[in-house]
């Protein structure tokens, strides 16, 4: 895949907020979604002893959802543990992995926030703008924002709020379930997000991008054990 937009990564944490800013404002909420064939799915771990981490990416057929392609990066941290700024320390290696890729995503799902962040820039929307495709930020845990539960059934949802504005939905994706934290990434809009996030999610609380992902980067761990 190829990096549309290039920005440097070497910043202090005053930096990365002004970037995070700028950038927000380039955040399409609309759906400009392209045929979808592949969709990705993408995760980091980190080692516990040292200053390496793994990324991973998997690729899945968008209708049977069974993985196509994966990749996995080994890299060293480069970016302080910051909770709002966690795109600039996780980025950088899954773009690496990325580029690898043989199959191109139409879409990325990941396992982070979109807009449902403090300055409107979560990972999702980060890596949906650099790569200009369309992007979703499935989170297992909520960053901001307020909701009322929604119904007990797969496919209820409800908003989720921050101030007055409607910044992701709260998604059942199982009945009886714990609900997931959806949000706009880049280039699709929010019930579209919903949408995909219920398709690839047929059996299970996450979608299997999420799973298959943390999957990957957990047998990479361990076999070089980091």
């Amino acid at each position: 895949m190829k990096v549309n937009l290039q920005h440097r990564w070497d910043l202090n944490e005053e930096e990365a907020i002004l970037l995070q800013q700028e950038l927000a404002e380039q955040i399409i909420t609309t759906d400009q979604l392209p045929d979808i064939h592949y969709v990705a799915g993408v995760d980091v771990a980190y080692s516990e002893h040292t200053d390496q981490l793994i990324a991973a990416v998997v690729i899945l057929n968008a209708v049977t959802l069974e993985v196509v392609e994966s990749i996995t990066v080994k890299d060293a941290v480069q970016f302080s543990y910051l909770p709002s700024l966690f795109s600039f320390r996780e980025l950088p290696p899954v773009i690496k992995a990325l580029e690898q890729v043989h199959h191109e995503p139409q879409l990325i799902v990941c396992d982070s926030q979109g807009l449902a962040h403090p300055r409107r820039f979560g990972l999702a929307c980060h890596l949906g703008l650099l790569l200009d495709v369309p992007a979703i930020g499935c989170g297992k845990t909520r960053l901001i924002g307020e909701y009322t539960e929604p119904g007990r059934s797969r496919g209820s949802a409800a908003p989720l709020i921050d101030g007055e504005e409607k910044v992701g939905s709260v998604l059942r994706t199982q009945t009886d379930v714990k609900p997931v934290f959806v949000s706009v990434g880049h280039r699709i809009s929010l019930e579209s997000a919903n949408e995909w996030i219920l398709r690839l999610a047929p059996r299970y609380r996450l979608p299997e991008t999420t799973r298959m992902a943390d999957q990957l980067v957990r047998k990479a761990m361990s076999e070089q054990q980091l």
